[in-house]
């Protein structure tokens, strides 16, 4: 028996730009991936919910800042108290800082510059929902399209939780001046994770890596984990 492919929501906010990317990449990866409006005060029966990147609502006030409080992000909010899996890529990781599911916020990046180009990251646990098919230490080169992606928190809070092992991704080059080089996080229960870099953007070798497709499958495989769990 062929296992369920596990049904994938990717949030569109207006201003979302990677959207479709994303929709494209997961279902690449053999899961239903399922477009929800930012409007949809319930979400459909969904095993994981990913955040796009673009830039919601115009980046107005700060990045993310208003579609904190869309209805599809409240939902998204439940979901993830419940144990779901959520992955906020780019703009979906500013949005899931300012919601309060992950620590730390997005600033302006230490160039004042726009950064777009491909970026080598150390992956630094491998046992999460989103980091199964990595190991601890591998480098994966997955692009970066951002002004405000440099993750910040205070040196006391960032010793904090990089001891529960929050930090899932580091920069292993220069890129924006993120605290201690940090590219992803995720919330202490480990089913919620952000990062700045677009594994959407590199699933196919003819877009230069496949490395981003080690992020997407691990979060497919859990969400059909889940599924087969709740059936």
């Amino acid at each position: 028996m062929a296992s369920p492919q596990p049904r994938i929501g990717v949030v569109t906010y207006p201003g979302s730009q990677d959207d479709r990317d994303a929709l494209w990449a997961l279902a690449a990866l053999d899961a239903e991936a399922v477009s929800v409006w930012h409007e949809e005060r319930d979400l459909p029966d969904l095993d994981a919910v990913v955040l796009p990147g673009g830039f919601s609502y115009g980046d107005h006030l700060r990045c993310g800042a208003i579609a904190r409080f869309s209805p599809a992000t409240a939902a998204t909010c439940e979901l993830a108290a419940a144990g779901g899996l959520v992955l906020g890529i780019c703009n979906g990781f500013q949005i899931l800082c300012e919601a309060g599911l992950l620590p730390g916020v997005l600033l302006r990046n230490e160039s004042l510059r726009f950064v777009c180009r491909d970026v080598r990251l150390t992956v630094e646990r491998d046992d999460l929902p989103f980091t199964t098919r990595c190991r601890t230490g591998q480098r994966l080169v997955i692009p970066v399209k951002h002004g405000d992606g440099r993750w910040f928190v205070p040196d006391d809070a960032y010793e904090e939780l990089a001891a529960r092992g929050q930090v899932v991704l580091r920069y292993a080059e220069p890129c924006n001046g993120s605290t201690r080089e940090v590219a992803g996080v995720c919330n202490e229960a480990g089913n919620v994770m952000g990062l700045m870099p677009h594994p959407e953007h590199a699933v196919d070798p003819l877009l230069g890596s496949a490395d981003g497709a080690l992020i997407l499958a691990s979060l497919v495989e859990a969400a059909r984990d889940r599924a087969v769990a709740l059936a």
